[in-house]
């Protein structure tokens, strides 16, 4: 992936809008803030786009996105690619029937809903989220997948 960096220099326009902030939400954690970055639609679009670019045309036919930055990069890139959009939600925000899968943050526990038949087997996914800590998250998110795509 560094190859790939240093080829397109959008990269390092996007990285220097990524604002971080020490010590939050508690000690010791270095957050990457992309509020920043979203205020600067050139580097908000370059961003988009370079999802785009990587996963167009590879037969993705749902997006996932995870609350709640999943909710900015999600729709976009879904959109580009023709893809459909599935939030993925913190518990109880989600009407009718859901399935839930439970993780480990860095600094807590979590959980993570979809809405029964949002995907169909055989469907294959995009998860879109801000950044990897644990990994809790992701996994969470691929088990809700997994769950309804390959019964």
């Amino acid at each position: 992936m560094s190859a790939y960096r240093d080829r397109d220099p959008r990269i390092h326009g996007i990285q220097s809008k990524i604002r971080v902030v020490p010590n939050f939400p508690k000690p010791g954690i270095m957050f990457q803030d992309i509020t920043t970055l979203l205020l600067d639609p050139k580097a908000f679009k370059d961003t988009v786009d370079l999802f785009v670019e990587r996963y167009k045309g590879k037969n993705i036919s749902v997006v996932a996105g995870i609350e709640a930055r999943g909710f900015i990069f999600g729709p976009p890139i879904a959109l580009e690619i023709g893809a459909k959009f599935v939030p993925l939600r913190k518990p109880k925000k989600l009407p009718g029937k859901v399935i839930s899968e439970e993780y480990v943050l860095e600094y807590g526990r979590d959980c993570l809903e979809m809405h029964v038949g949002a995907v169909e087997p055989g469907e294959r996914a995009l998860v879109v989220d801000d950044l990897i800590a644990t990994g809790g998250t992701l996994c969470a998110a691929m088990k809700l997948l997994g769950n309804l795509m390959n019964p």
